[in-house]
């Protein structure tokens, strides 16, 4: 096993990127970086593990990059140097009285549909060339629209093009989270139909999901398919670090899908589509598909307008090496402490065992990495360890991550 250093890993916000399919092989990481490996779609991998979910076209016109993550194949569902001021206007979130009572699969996706956009890139010549495609969601009614990260990684162009329209209007990058893999775009418009997200931990195992995208690019309306939620906090890890709290359905998610809406009954966004896992000759992975948690996307969505404007997000650094537990047990083992840093002031030691932090349950390197990196400098995390046969909690106040 090796380890890993959390100040080694940055969680920088690169543009988004198209569904591509995603590989899992074990390995090991600093405390930024995740446990499931995950792949860029532009750039092929081994075919074991996650895959994210933006359709990328190249010279040989096919849909290529992937993910990588452990013991499961994940697939994944373009930067502007102008400086275009964001305002704070509010995601709509559903309100008490909006979130009761159901609604059919039809009437969800009739809803969505002037909510949904399709994002067509043109991929630098440096990054390999080509086009890639992949799925928006209309934040504002001035054009805001949330993506993934890697649908717009490596763009120098960016077109969206909404319902019931052939022309597509030209958009730019504002800011861009590759860690967590969502990225902020904006066209010129007025009186656009701006998606309703549904309110932070509302979501339940077994509650009917439906996704909605441009799977595969293909003309006409967007793909619908519906499923439902299989298990909630999973985490991945990915070639920009780990993602977190996701989302597991089993709705169809295909490459074109990713930085597309996972939506409730009642039309209200619960998870951005991002990756699917994928089998090889060795296991199956059947209808395993993520999505970003609306806990996690509305945070970063407030991230993302503040670097907009300007602002240089900082994230939280405890300070250790990690390695993964080698009996398959949870959490990820202490392998080294710098001298002085929060680990070692919070008495944090070597081969300690990090179950959770902040109550959260850590599911290995991956885990705490995330953990850590979405925290902020100044902030104090419980973390509890395993030690000697007890379970002990310290408390750590995180400082600013340095490159």
């Amino acid at each position: 096993m090796s380890d890993f250093n959390l100040n080694e890993n940055s969680s920088q916000l690169p543009p988004p990127q198209l569904p591509a399919q995603l590989e899992m092989s074990p390995q090991d990481h600093d405390d930024s970086s995740s446990h499931n490996h995950v792949e860029d779609r532009r750039s092929p991998r081994r075919r074991f593990g996650v895959v994210f979910v933006a359709a990328v076209f190249g010279l040989f016109g096919g849909i290529i990059g992937t993910y990588v993550a452990q013991d499961a194949n994940l697939v994944d569902l373009n930067n502007a140097e102008s400086t275009t001021q964001v305002t704070s206007a509010p995601v709509v979130v559903a309100s008490a009285d909006e979130s009761s009572g159901d609604s059919l699969i039809a009437k969800v996706a009739e809803r969505l549909a002037n909510s949904v956009v399709t994002i067509s890139t043109t991929v630098n010549d440096e990054a390999g060339g080509g086009r890639a495609v992949g799925t928006g969601v209309v934040l504002t009614s001035d054009g805001e629209i949330l993506t993934n990260a890697h649908v717009v990684a490596d763009a120098s162009e960016v077109v969206v093009r909404f319902a019931g329209e052939t022309e597509p209007r030209a958009a730019k990058i504002l800011a861009s989270d590759a860690g967590n893999d969502l990225a902020l775009i904006k066209v010129d418009a007025k009186g656009l139909v701006v998606a309703t997200f549904a309110k932070p931990g509302s979501v339940q195992i077994g509650d009917t999901v439906v996704a909605i995208g441009y799977a595969l690019a293909l003309d006409g309306g967007p793909t619908v398919t519906s499923g439902i939620v299989s298990a909630l906090k999973r985490t991945i890890e990915t070639d920009s670090g780990a993602l977190n709290s996701l989302i597991q359905t089993d709705a169809a998610i295909s490459s074109g899908n990713s930085g597309g809406p996972l939506v409730n009954l009642k039309g209200e966004v619960v998870g951005i589509n991002t990756a699917v896992a994928r089998g090889d000759s060795e296991s199956s992975a059947n209808n395993i598909g993520f999505s970003i948690s609306v806990d996690e996307v509305l945070i970063v969505i407030e991230q993302l307008r503040e670097q907009a404007n300007g602002a240089v997000r900082k994230e939280g650094f405890l300070g250790v090496g990690l390695a993964a537990r080698e009996d398959g047990g949870q959490g990820a083992i202490i392998t080294n402490v710098q001298p002085g840093s929060p680990a070692d002031k919070a008495g944090i030691l070597v081969d300690d065992v990090v179950l959770a932090v902040d109550g959260e349950p850590i599911d290995g390197q991956a885990g705490l990495v995330a953990a850590i990196r979405d925290a902020v400098p100044g902030q104090t995390v419980k973390i509890e360890i395993f030690r000697d046969g007890e379970r002990l909690t310290f408390e750590a106040t995180l400082i600013a991550r340095t490159e």
